[in-house]
């Protein structure tokens, strides 16, 4: 086919930005849908919004918007969602769940000749990562329960004899559930996208990205990022605030990696049908990347453990790349030099402050982050 056509919803934010900006470059047309959601976008339209692709400013919720959006589309990139640790539980449903599931009815209904979609899905659909129990091999522990959390002991037990597990990289058949408002919408927004595409022939992939970090990482909303996060602190002389012992693995990918994975799921055939784990296969201890920071800041801040923790927030989540590497993805920008990618971006930014302390206290006092309970023997 001659000159391509995509729709990067969500094309504002920090993956879809970065879609777009590949997809120019490989010569497609490209139009953005965003609602530029005042929680991410608090200044209004991003400076960096690709000037050669177009723009609509409009809801993924509302219909004649979606239509609108796509018109002559061959291939959808819906990274467009509400996203975080945020209290609302009607607004994640609302425009994850519903909005995907009207986009989808949009194209059925109008026949367009859509070829192609690609959902954003999230590592936040699984529960608890998959774990090594050493009387039971591969297990898939369920979330650790809260009565465990309050304890303070934040390892993850084999759910047959209760052994300590230890981590392993989680595959794409791993259970998923989601243990947040967000995870679940997730799953919905991945389920619904790869079943309708099975019912009407149409190739969709659902790319499970792992914790995505880099430029353009909203310091607005304090919900996104663990590295956006840190580094607003101790741009602001605060320390770190780690939950749990700050022990907890991530298998972090830098955006430009992520945006390469969505081309591959395009050109490619070989993920068609598929949940797709996006990630570096590596974990890394929360705790350390706190301290990385630091150290490429050259601001020495202790991070601080005050014994907080977050229900159905997950242990450990490394994934497991055999699917993606196997359709010919690699991850090419490792851990130190996309953290000072993304501190040379920040540093360039005007009036760098610290959203969080606000955010936490909303989150204490709506249930969403906890306290160990202190036990005098």
């Amino acid at each position: 086919m001659g000159d391509k056509r995509a729709l990067v919803t969500g094309g504002a934010g920090l993956i879809g930005s970065h879609v777009v900006d590949l997809l120019v470059r490989e010569g497609w047309k490209v139009r953005i849908l965003d609602n530029l959601e005042p929680n991410t976008h608090k200044r209004g339209k991003p400076a960096w919004i690709n000037e050669r692709a177009e723009f609509i400013q409009g809801d993924i919720r509302d219909r004649a918007t979606v239509a609108a959006a796509l018109d002559k589309i061959d291939i959808v990139f819906h990274q467009a969602a509400y996203g975080g640790y945020m209290p609302e539980i009607a607004k994640y449903v609302h425009v994850n769940s519903l909005g995907t599931a009207q986009m989808l009815e949009v194209i059925r209904e109008k026949n367009l000749p859509v070829k192609k979609i690609i959902v954003a899905s999230s590592q936040a659909v699984y529960s608890e990562g998959a774990g090594e129990c050493p009387k039971h091999g591969l297990v898939f522990p369920p979330v650790r329960p809260i009565e465990q959390l309050r304890r303070g002991d934040w390892q993850v037990h084999c759910p047959i004899c209760g052994e300590i597990t230890k981590s392993v990289p989680t595959p794409e058949n791993a259970p998923v559930g989601g243990e947040t408002v967000y995870g679940l919408t997730k799953v919905d927004q991945e389920k619904l996208v790869l079943l309708w595409g099975k019912q009407i022939g149409i190739p969709t992939v659902a790319l499970r990205y792992s914790c995505t970090y880099g430029p353009r990482q909203s310091m607005f909303n304090p919900y996104t990022g663990v590295i956006a996060i840190f580094c607003t602190r101790l741009l602001n002389n605060l320390p770190p605030i780690l939950y749990e012992d700050g022990e907890q693995t991530r298998d972090f990918s830098f955006v430009e990696d992520i945006a390469r994975a969505n081309l591959l799921a395009a050109e490619s055939d070989k993920l068609d049908g598929f949940a797709v784990n996006v990630g570096s296969g590596r974990g890394v201890p929360i705790r350390e990347i706190a301290e990385t920071i630091s150290d490429a800041l050259k601001i020495d801040i202790a991070p601080e453990a005050r014994g907080e923790f977050r229900p159905g927030e997950m242990r450990h989540l490394t994934s497991d790349t055999t699917r993606t590497a196997a359709a010919g993805y690699k991850p090419h920008v490792d851990l130190s030099e996309g953290i000072a990618r993304y501190i040379d971006w920040i540093k360039a930014q005007s009036d760098v402050r610290d959203y969080f302390s606000e955010a936490e206290k909303i989150l204490k006092s709506k249930g969403i982050v906890h306290r160990v309970e202190v036990v005098n023997d």
